[in-house]
This record gives C-alpha cells, structure tokens and sequence, in this order.
C-alpha cells in the first residue's frame, strides 16, 4: 500500500483551511491509502498545517476491505522515529521514499561496536536499550488500543510528536523506532533493487492523485461545503468514482488486448506491463477493439 496526500482547493472562511506553502493557495490534503492494485482503499481530508504521517495508520485500522497490506509506502512526510517504532509493533513495515536521507542519523546497538567500512556513517550515541524494555508492555497496550479502536492512531501520533520530556513513553517509542529506521537505512543504501521497488510504489500513489484529479468534477476542483462530515463525503465520493473509472478501464484494456491477439497481433507481458489502469488515453484507444 501507498500513502500520499493531494492539494484540494476550498474557501477561506473554514476551520480547516490553511495556507500550503507549496501551492501557494489556501485549501486542506486529501490523504490517500492506495493499494499496490492502484485501488484506493481510505481517504481522509486533513489540514495542510498538519504532519501527513500522522494519519498514515488511520487507513489500515479502519479499512474494512479484503486487501490488509502489510507494507507501507510513502514519501518523506510518512515516516519518522515515532512512526517506524509504530510501524514495527502493528505489525506494518514502513518503507519511505525519504529526501536528504543522508541527514538523518544511524544508531549504533552498543558504543562499543565499530564497523570497517561505515563506521563514519553512525552518530555516537547508541541506542538504549533499557528503556525500551522499562516501558515494552506500555507500548504494546498502547498498540493494542489502536488495533480495538479505542483510539486512533493519528490522535496518539500528534500526542508524541509534541516531543514533551515529561512523557517517558514518547521516549520508549522514539528509542524504538531509531533501531527500526536505522536498520531501513542501511538496506536502502545498500539495495538497488530495493530503492526501485520503493521509488516505483511511491510513484504509483502521485499517478493516482493526477487521476483523481482528472476525474473529478463539479464547483471546479473546490469543495465548497464547511460542514466537516461533508468534506470527508466529497473525499471518499471522489476515490470511488476514480476506482470505478479504473475497473472500467481495466475492462476495456483487457477486451483490446485479447482483441489484438485474436487478429494475430503478438502482446507480449513486458508491452502488457507498461499500461496502466490509471492511464486517461491508453484505455480509450484500446476500449475501439471491444
């Protein structure tokens, strides 16, 4: 699963409206959970002030679906610290696309390792283990009660991302979480493969926001109702008429392809590969031989 958020344009005068420095302009983030199937399986509509990463695991508790992913991929905004030690207690691998992740530090288990070749890459401090084990069972109830809904992710995530050093067991997480990325980071520098496998994931979660936004339509992009629970509506109308428009091209595309091979045209797998449900031309052309 991808998760990626998308400007929408509304008015000003609403509690959840601010300024995205990005575009520019005043509006809120449609935040999108979408399946490695291009299938969007939860939206949610959050203020553009806000940590995107926050809401990353709101998505996987409360999608009802057949699909339960087990990975997650994101761009920068998806991970930190708190999110990864998160990510390895409910049992979700975190897997960014991280920029200037050079900037970011590696622990070491104990001060007393010393590695030959990327010695330099590891900041001096280690990791502490003990706290981690004082504090283990807290976390694991705290985890428990998301997994019940007794209270959402997102709500726990503002919480510890506050950094507030009366909380000692937003340090337990933080500790955690430094052991988990540091261990991500050493295999997306060391893996090609891997960096293309994440790097293609990511990137099929900005194709599908530039279908939403092709596909979606009336007050020009703008949503123009201040009622919360109906910007939440206009969000999840909007991916299921993008899946809708998906599946039909997926019947299209498939019609024209065993169209083709039944005039004696050769479609091999590596041609087939290259479409996608969430092109707007290709299936149109295709859709002539159905």
């Amino acid at each position: 699963m991808g998760v990626d958020g998308t400007y929408w344009d509304m008015y000003r005068q609403n509690l959840l409206a601010s300024h995205h420095i990005r575009y520019g302009a005043t509006g809120g983030i449609g935040y999108y959970h979408v399946s490695d199937m291009y299938i969007a399986l939860y939206g949610n509509f959050i203020s553009c002030g806000v940590h995107e990463g926050h809401y990353i695991f709101d998505g996987l508790i409360e999608n009802g679906s057949d699909i339960q992913p087990e990975q997650i991929h994101g761009d920068t905004g998806a991970q930190n610290e708190i999110i990864f030690a998160f990510g390895l207690l409910l049992g979700i691998k975190i897997m960014p696309r991280i920029r200037n992740f050079k900037h970011l530090r590696y622990y070491k288990a104990s001060k007393e390792d010393h590695y030959k070749n990327i010695d330099p890459l590891f900041t001096d401090q280690s990791i502490n283990w003990e706290l981690i084990k004082t504090h283990y069972s807290d976390m694991l109830r705290t985890m428990m009660s998301i997994r019940w809904g007794k209270i959402k992710a997102s709500t726990l995530l503002r919480k510890f991302n506050t950094k507030s050093r009366k909380n000692k067991l937003y340090f337990a997480f933080r500790e955690l979480g430094r052991v988990e990325r540091t261990g991500f980071l050493l295999n997306y520098i060391n893996d090609v493969e891997w960096r293309q496998m994440i790097h293609a994931a990511t990137y099929k979660n900005e194709e599908f926001n530039q279908f939403l936004g092709w596909t979606s339509f009336g007050d020009g992009g703008t949503i123009g109702d201040n009622m919360r629970y109906n910007q939440q509506k206009i969000i999840k109308f909007g991916y299921l008429v993008a899946n809708m428009v998906m599946l039909h091209n997926v019947v299209n595309m498939t019609k024209g392809i065993n169209a083709l091979r039944e005039e004696g045209v050769a479609t091999r797998l590596c041609h087939v590969r290259q479409y996608s449900s969430e092109m707007t031309e290709g299936p149109m052309i295709l859709a002539r031989y159905s």
